[in-house]
């Protein structure tokens, strides 16, 4: 790809780039103190991004064979991010996963997206009005991230939460993040994650992809028919900035059988009228601080 050294470490979930080249080939018994600084920096952000994506943990071997950092290494950087609070090792399984010090640094990122406290009142309302789970999402790196959620009554919960990054390919409110993006855009971000397939009615192809896309700018609304998860169907709407601009998706989530066809057109005009009182939330809070 290109000349020079590219190379990148590769993973079901996420692809990690090592800045200009790839992980060093250092001898397996190398002690990090003898790498680069930025080096050991990529490898415990990538060891970070990579242990959040497995909710049962990962062990050191694991992480050093996924992400090709020396067992030394990953064994090192493991125990300090242990020793600091962003791991924590389970002692039966030598398994490691996220420590709570990750949780206080994302409520603190999170407090800073005001559109989110914006939006609480509004996904509460669609909540007690649909019965359903309701969403909102950012587009951050390709990828669509939850930055609020309310649940919906009763026993059936939806396996999301805020902070968890989804595929925009294969979510609804991933397709209303990127439906209005530039072509070049939508393909760097498939270029960097591809399109894994989440079940057999996952979109699988770039061209199938963008005639979808298609549909979301022409309908003004983005459907996932059990494409991230087998059973459940969303349903998502653009928020729009005062510019007019894509900021954020508000998405409602539930069963095949609580979102079907007969009640889809309602859902969605609710969808949108949620949509509607968000963005004139936002364009009267610009207006105040500008």
């Amino acid at each position: 790809m290109g000349t020079g050294r590219q190379d990148a470490v590769q993973h079901p979930e996420r692809i990690f780039y090592s800045g200009g080249g790839a992980w060093p080939r250092a001898s397996r018994s190398m002690p990090l103190r003898n790498e680069s600084p930025s080096i050991a920096v990529e490898r415990a952000l990538a060891i970070l991004e990579d242990v959040s994506h497995h909710r049962d943990g990962m062990t050191n071997a694991e992480v050093s064979r996924r992400l090709g950092i020396p067992k030394s290494s990953a064994s090192y950087i493991l125990r300090t991010l242990e020793k600091r609070g962003y791991l924590r090792r389970q002692v039966e399984t030598g398994r490691y996963r996220l420590g709570l010090k990750v949780l206080s640094l994302g409520r603190e990122v999170l407090a800073g997206f005001e559109i989110g406290d914006l939006a609480l009142p509004i996904l509460r309302a669609v909540v007690e009005r649909t019965q359903l789970t309701a969403h909102l999402a950012i587009l951050d790196h390709g990828e669509a991230v939850y930055i609020a959620k309310v649940d919906a009554p009763g026993f059936i919960k939806m396996d999301t939460w805020v902070g968890r990054r989804m595929f925009v390919h294969s979510t609804s409110v991933g397709k209303a993040l990127v439906a209005a993006l530039p072509r070049t855009e939508v393909e760097a971000i498939l270029r960097q994650h591809g399109l894994k397939k989440r079940t057999p009615k996952t979109i699988g192809t770039p061209a199938r992809f963008f005639a979808e896309l298609e549909k979301v700018g022409a309908q003004g609304y983005a459907v996932d028919d059990e494409e991230n998860s087998l059973g459940a169907r969303c349903l998502a709407v653009p928020i729009f900035d005062v510019l007019g601009r894509v900021v954020a998706a508000m998405g409602i989530s539930g069963t095949t059988t609580q979102i079907d066809e007969a009640h889809t057109s309602k859902l969605v005009e609710l969808l949108r009228d949620a949509a509607r009182r968000l963005t004139r939330q936002l364009t009267r809070t610009s207006s105040a601080t500008s």
